[in-house]
C-alpha cells in the first residue's frame, strides 16, 4: 500500500500516452475510408500550418507584429474552449467516465490525461502557430529563452481549457442535449468565418496597426499574455514579461484545480441511469431550481419555464436561437471592424432577436391542443402570452445591453450610449408587444422534419404578413425616436440622457399594451391557431 501511495505523480503518463496511440491506431484499422480521411486531414493541416508558419515568419521585424500574435493566441484558446461544446464526439478516447471503475487518484489522472491530450493533429497545429508567433516577435537571447516556457504554457492552457470544459460538461456532451448542441456548430462556424474574412480584408487594407487596441486588451488575457511576454523580453521589459508569464501560469494552475475538482465529481457521482433512484423523492417533486426559482408563480412562470426548456432542448428551436443571436451579434461587430463608429447598428440586433416573438405557437405544432384546452378566458390567454414573452425578454434584454456596452467600448462612443440603450429597450418592448399580436393573428406551422425549413407549404404568405407586421412595432416607438431626433436637431445634446429612463419605462408599457390587445383576441381564435400550427 505504501508503494501505491508514494508512486510518482507522472507514473500514469506513459501508460496513457501509449493508450492514446493504441486507440488511434486501432481506430484507423477499422476501415480504409477512415484511414484515408485521417491521412488527408494530416496533409491538409500540415499544408495550412506550413503556410501559417511562413506568414508569421515573414512578419519578423514588422513594427506591429505583436498586434497580430497576441490576439491570435487568445483566438486559439477560444477555439480550444468551444471545440468540445460543438464537437462532443470529436475525441472519444479520453472520456473520463470510462475510467470510473479504475482505482485512479485525481491528481495523477489529470496529469496523465493532460499529457495524452498533447498527442494529435490539433496540438501539433497549435504548436506550429505558436512557434511561428515566437519567430515573428522574439528578438535577442532573452526573448528566445523565455519563448520556451511561453509556448509550453500557452499550449498547456489551450489543452487544459478544452479538457476542463469537456469534463465539466461530460454529462451534457454525451447525451441527446450534447448532440443537439452540435447542431449549432455550423451556424457558429459560418458566422465566425465571415467575421474572420472581413477582419482579414480590413487588415489587408489598413495594416496591422488596426489591431493595436485589441492587442492592448488581450496582452493581459492569458494565454495572450504569454505571447506578449516574448515581445516584452526582447524589448528589455523583463518585469512586464515575468508578470505576463506568471499570469498565464496562474491561469493554468486554476484550470488544473478546476479540472481536478470536476473530474472527482464526475468519477464519484451517479450517472443518468441511476440518478433518478439516487435522488430523494422530495427533491424530485420539489420546486424548480436555478432560473425557475426566479420566475413568477402561476401560469405565467410555468409558460416561461416551458418556453426556456423548448429553447434548450428542442434541436430546431435551439438552432433558431443560436443563428438569431449569432447574426444579431455579428452584423454590428462587422460594422465596427469595417470602420463604423456608431452604436446605431445595434438596432439590427433588436430586430433579429424579437423576430422570435412573431410566431410563438408555431414551435408547439399539433401539441398546441394541450395549451388550447387550458385557455378559457382572456385572463388565461394573457398569462400564457406573458410567460412566453417573459422567457424571450429574459434572454434578449441582457443580450442587447451587453451588445451595446461592447459596441460603446469598441467605438468609444459613450455619448450615444444613453440614447441607444433607451431606444433599443423601447423598440424591444414595442416589438415584443406587436409580436404577440402577430402570433395570434398570423400563426403558421414550423415543420419539425426539415432541418432548414421554417415555414410549412402554403403558409409563406401568412409568414410574410407577420414579418410586415413587425413594422408596427417600429412605428409604436416613433414618439421616442422623434424626441431623440428633435434633441439632436435643436442642439439639445445635454438632454439626450433622458431617452434612457424614457425607454426603460416606454418599452414595458408598449409590451404590456400589445399583450393585452393580443390576449383579448386570442381566445376566440384558438381553433384557427391550432389548425394553422398543425399543418407541418
Amino acid at each position: 500500500m505504501s508503494t501505491t501511495t508514494s508512486a510518482p505523480l507522472l507514473s500514469l503518463v506513459p501508460v496513457f500516452a501509449r493508450l492514446k496511440l493504441t486507440l488511434l491506431r486501432n481506430g484507423l484499422r477499422q476501415s480504409t475510408k477512415r484511414k484515408a480521411v485521417f491521412i488527408i486531414s494530416i496533409v491538409l493541416v500540415a499544408l495550412l500550418a506550413a503556410l501559417q508558419l511562413l506568414g508569421l515568419a515573414a512578419l519578423r521585424g514588422h513594427e506591429h507584429a505583436a498586434a497580430l500574435v497576441v490576439p491570435l493566441a487568445a483566438l486559439l484558446a477560444l477555439g480550444w474552449a468551444v471545440m468540445p461544446l460543438f464537437y462532443p464526439g470529436g475525441d472519444e478516447t479520453l472520456d473520463p467516465t470510462r475510467l470510473a471503475m479504475l482505482p485512479l487518484r485525481p491528481a495523477p489522472l489529470v496529469a496523465a490525461l493532460l499529457a495524452s491530450s498533447l498527442i494529435g493533429i490539433g496540438p501539433a497545429f497549435t504548436l506550429v502557430i505558436l512557434v511561428g508567433s515566437v519567430v515573428a516577435t522574439a528578438h535577442g537571447g532573452a526573448a528566445f529563452a523565455l519563448a520556451v516556457p511561453a509556448v509550453l504554457l500557452t499550449l498547456l492552457v489551450c489543452v487544459a481549457l478544452t479538457r476542463a470544459i469537456a469534463t465539466a460538461n461530460i454529462r451534457l456532451l454525451s447525451s441527446r442535449k450534447g448532440r443537439d448542441l452540435a447542431l449549432l456548430s455550423g451556424v457558429i462556424i459560418g458566422v465566425g468565418a465571415q467575421v474572420v474574412n472581413l477582419a482579414l480584408q480590413k487588415l489587408s487594407s489598413s495594416g496591422l496597426a488596426k489591431l493595436e487596441p485589441v492587442a492592448d486588451v488581450t496582452r493581459w488575457i492569458p494565454p495572450g499574455s504569454a505571447m506578449d511576454a516574448v515581445r516584452a523580453a526582447g524589448e528589455g521589459e523583463y518585469g512586464l514579461a515575468a508578470a505576463e508569464l506568471a499570469l498565464t501560469a496562474a491561469l493554468l494552475a486554476a484550470l488544473m484545480f478546476w479540472w481536478q475538482r470536476t473530474l472527482t465529481k464526475v468519477m464519484t457521482s451517479p450517472d443518468s441511469s441511476t440518478i433518478a433512484v439516487a435522488e430523494p423523492a422530495k427533491e424530485r417533486g420539489g420546486a424548480g431550481t436555478g432560473l425557475a426559482r426566479l420566475l413568477p408563480a402561476g401560469r405565467t412562470g410555468t409558460a416561461a419555464q416551458r418556453s426556456l426548456r423548448y429553447a434548450w432542448r428542442d434541436p430546431k428551436t435551439k438552432m433558431t436561437w443560436g443563428s438569431t443571436l449569432g447574426i444579431g451579434l455579428a452584423i454590428p461587430l462587422i460594422n465596427v471592424v469595417q470602420g463604423g463608429n456608431s452604436l446605431y447598428s445595434a438596432f439590427i440586433a433588436v430586430v433579429m432577436v424579437t423576430s422570435l416573438m412573431f410566431n410563438q405557437f408555431g414551435q408547439d405544432g399539433s401539441a398546441f391542443w394541450m395549451v388550447l384546452q387550458t385557455i378559457g378566458s382572456p385572463r388565461e390567454a394573457a398569462a400564457e402570452l406573458k410567460g412566453r414573452t417573459l422567457a424571450l425578454a429574459l434572454i434578449t434584454a441582457p443580450y442587447l445591453m451587453l451588445l451595446i456596452i461592447c459596441l460603446a467600448v469598441l467605438t468609444g462612443r459613450w455619448d450615444q450610449f444613453p440614447e441607444m440603450m433607451g431606444m433599443c429597450l423601447a423598440m424591444l418592448g414595442g416589438l415584443l408587444g406587436t409580436g404577440a399580436v402577430a402570433s395570434v393573428q398570423f400563426p403558421y406551422s414550423i415543420p419539425q422534419d426539415h432541418a432548414f425549413k421554417n415555414i410549412a407549404p402554403g403558409q409563406t404568405g401568412i409568414a410574410w404578413l407577420g414579418t410586415l407586421w413587425s413594422l408596427a412595432g417600429v412605428a409604436v416607438c416613433a414618439p421616442l425616436v422623434a424626441l431623440t431626433v428633435w434633441l439632436h436637431q435643436s442642439d439639445g445634446h445635454g438632454l439626450l440622457w433622458i431617452v434612457l429612463p424614457l425607454g426603460i419605462a416606454y418599452g414595458p408599457l408598449m409590451a404590456w399594451a400589445g399583450l393585452r390587445f393580443a390576449a383579448a383576441r386570442m381566445t376566440p381564435r384558438l381553433p384557427e391557431i391550432l389548425t394553422a400550427v398543425s399543418r407541418g
